[in-house]
């Protein structure tokens, strides 16, 4: 990576966080559909990123999201459980001849096909350990269930959305 696109990561860590923090992090609907919003910067880091700096990063995040929700762990654990995933899920879904010009995966440049393939299933990861990390396990394992399900939907609904409105659309040459 460039120095420059060092910048915009850095940019874009303070963007997400802070959308988290102060707008986020009080949206709930009827108790179970959480938006963790923060999750978009870890999922649109650019394909080359090593496989250490992609843990560093999530554990970066989830700590710092866990000294403001007062969550002891669970935060920074769900985000290096994707980080952990991902290289693995990219693996899987590239096609043969790899990707023609995209440094990451965004949804302006890959289609929403593609990006719905590769950032739903992790989302549901990182919120089912979220979720069942908080509750300790399976003793909930419906209502963990439930906000697992309308959780993900809402923060894959809303990364979409801030993707639409504020990532520019690739200008196609012909």
């Amino acid at each position: 990576m460039k120095s420059r696109d060092y910048i915009t990561q850095i940019m874009s860590f303070v963007v997400f966080i802070t959308i988290q923090l102060l707008f986020t992090r009080n949206m709930v609907i009827y108790g179970v559909a959480f938006n963790y919003i923060y999750v978009g910067f870890l999922l649109l880091l650019p394909f080359d990123t090593s496989r250490l700096l992609l843990l560093a990063l999530g554990f970066t995040t989830g700590i710092f999201l866990d000294i403001f929700y007062d969550s002891l762990g669970i935060h920074a654990a769900s985000a290096v459980a994707i980080m952990f995933v991902r290289p693995w899920w990219i693996n899987i879904i590239t096609p043969r001849g790899g990707y023609d010009d995209s440094p990451a995966p965004l949804l302006n440049q890959m289609g929403f096909q593609w990006f719905s393939t590769y950032a739903f299933p992790l989302i549901v990861i990182h919120h089912a350990c979220l979720f069942y990390i908080e509750v300790g396990g399976g003793t909930h394992f419906w209502f963990s269930l439930t906000k697992v399900i309308f959780s993900s939907a809402f923060t894959f609904a809303t990364l979409v959305i801030l993707q639409y409105l504020f990532f520019e659309k690739r200008r196609r040459m012909l």
